[in-house]
């Protein structure tokens, strides 16, 4: 439900980007919608929040411990996959909650794989991180 500003209840802005709007006069109401989802996010996500700390501690140090350009992004752009498939999955979370909370097959198997997505992506900067940062310290 929302108000006469757009707002919903949840004090989200539903309604901040206009659709008649075309070219560069959207970009500054997608930001600004991004950056209310991922507000969002951080409050209601224990998840993201535990990930986002892990970004911002891990990513100033993949740049200082990745030797060449194409390390430090191999170190860094993993961590930016983690934010953005949690993004999702929260997504797919909320919308499946939205529409109801009784138990459904169909709903465990959307968060079921909004969750393994999330896994894989954390399997990825662990192992981009043995592989570039480990092993070859031990040849």
């Amino acid at each position: 439900m929302t108000d006469e500003s757009g707002k919903s209840e949840s004090g989200v802005n539903l309604a901040r980007e206009s659709r008649s709007g075309t070219g560069f006069g959207r970009f500054i109401p997608a930001m600004l919608n991004s950056w209310d989802g991922i507000n969002a996010t951080l409050k209601t996500e224990s998840a993201f929040r535990q990930e986002m700390i892990a970004f911002v501690v891990l990513f100033p140090l993949g740049l200082w411990l990745g030797e060449s350009g194409i390390e430090k992004l191999m170190l860094v752009a993993p961590l930016f996959l983690v934010l953005i498939v949690e993004l999702l999955n929260t997504a797919v979370e909320s919308t499946v909650d939205r529409w109801g909370n009784e138990y459904n097959e169909f709903a465990k198997a959307a968060k079921d794989a909004g969750s393994a997505a999330v896994f894989f992506s954390l399997m990825l900067v662990l192992l981009s991180w043995i592989v570039l940062l480990i092993v070859p310290r031990w040849f």
